[in-house]
């Protein structure tokens, strides 16, 4: 039952990087320097699925302290300035995009979407280290905590949370292609295709790093699928040039958002049967089965979480199905 719960926190915690990870990537286009028309454009064509996709990190976290409270408190510990930075960034994003258009100020609004590309840039940059920090280890005690947060601030650390924000930035430039106008949607074609090598080369930078890294190498426990999964996060991103070059930008945001998704799987298949990895000590490292609350409880929140999936995956299917096509000027203004 513990791994079916893993797979289910993994599930969601995908769902959330790809769904919200277009909020983010828009957040991030709007440094292109466009005018206020254009910075609007990008935020109608997101605004109705903002809210809802903020949804699966609460759901992510749900589980996360419910089926896994003692790897909760190990991240919590271990890793608190990438998760506080990425809710820091997820805070700013949210507050941003709603209160931006309060003001009629063009100015006023022009500091709101700075707020919105700084929180957009933190929340990719903390989920990223986070992923990281897990893939190469944290110093766990024998007495079962974390010492310390500076093995947080490594090279590899730093090249994944790189990754993923190049990842975010091409994800939603592939998602305003999908949503705005066609004359609007070619120019931000032309800005995906160009971020696709830009992404490329952070993924190749940080896959040199991981395999450079003795921490990175002692931590995986499955180097086949370490391997093989960066691999597939590369194909994912050369299908997305490809279906843009072609003008299917509904295949290219399924090809980014598989990019990722990817990262959380790698975490979780190359680290198997653990999930978390002592460097100081391999005894202190803790299993899923470990990590999972007890079966009764599992069992409890399985109640719970049974009618959860297919309400959550209704909800997001049916946002996109009313919501469905091009973005023009009868689209409501929701920011």
């Amino acid at each position: 039952m513990d791994l079916a719960w893993y797979a289910l926190l993994g599930l969601f915690f995908a769902s959330y990087l790809v769904l919200a990870g277009y909020d983010y990537g828009v957040g991030l286009l709007l440094a292109r320097g466009g005018g206020p028309a254009e910075r609007r454009a990008a935020l109608t064509a997101l605004g109705p699925f903002f809210l809802g996709n903020e949804v699966w990190l609460v759901a992510t976290v749900g589980i996360l302290f419910g089926a896994f409270p003692v790897l909760e408190g190990e991240l919590l510990a271990g890793a608190y300035p990438a998760v506080a930075g990425a809710l820091v960034g997820v805070v700013l994003v949210t507050a941003g995009v709603q209160l931006r258009s309060r003001p009629t100020d063009e100015r006023a609004r022009a500091r709101w979407d700075r707020v919105v590309m700084i929180g957009s840039a933190l929340a990719a940059l903390g989920w990223g280290v986070l992923l990281a920090a897990l893939l190469q280890g944290m110093p766990r005690q024998t007495d079962g905590h974390v010492a310390g947060v500076s093995h947080l601030v490594t090279p590899f650390a730093a090249a994944v949370g790189l990754a993923m924000v190049a990842l975010v930035a091409v994800h939603g430039a592939t998602f305003l292609t999908l949503r705005l106008p066609r004359a609007d949607a070619a120019v931000v074609g032309r800005t995906a295709r160009r971020l696709v090598p830009v992404a490329l080369t952070a993924v190749a930078l940080a896959t040199v790093v991981g395999l450079l890294s003795s921490r990175v190498r002692d931590a995986v426990q499955r180097p086949a699928v370490a391997v093989l999964l960066p691999v597939l996060l590369v194909a994912a991103l050369l299908a997305a040039r490809a279906a843009l070059a072609r003008r299917r930008p509904g295949w290219a945001l399924i090809a980014t958002g598989a990019a990722l998704a990817l990262p959380v799987a790698l975490v979780g298949a190359a680290l198997w049967p653990y999930v978390l990895v002592s460097t100081t000590d391999p005894g202190a490292s803790l299993t899923v089965a470990d990590a999972a609350a007890s079966a009764p409880t599992l069992r409890l929140l399985g109640w719970v979480a049974l009618p959860l999936l297919p309400a959550l995956l209704g909800f997001q299917a049916m946002c996109w199905w009313v919501f469905r096509g091009r973005t023009d000027g009868r689209a409501p203004v929701y920011w």
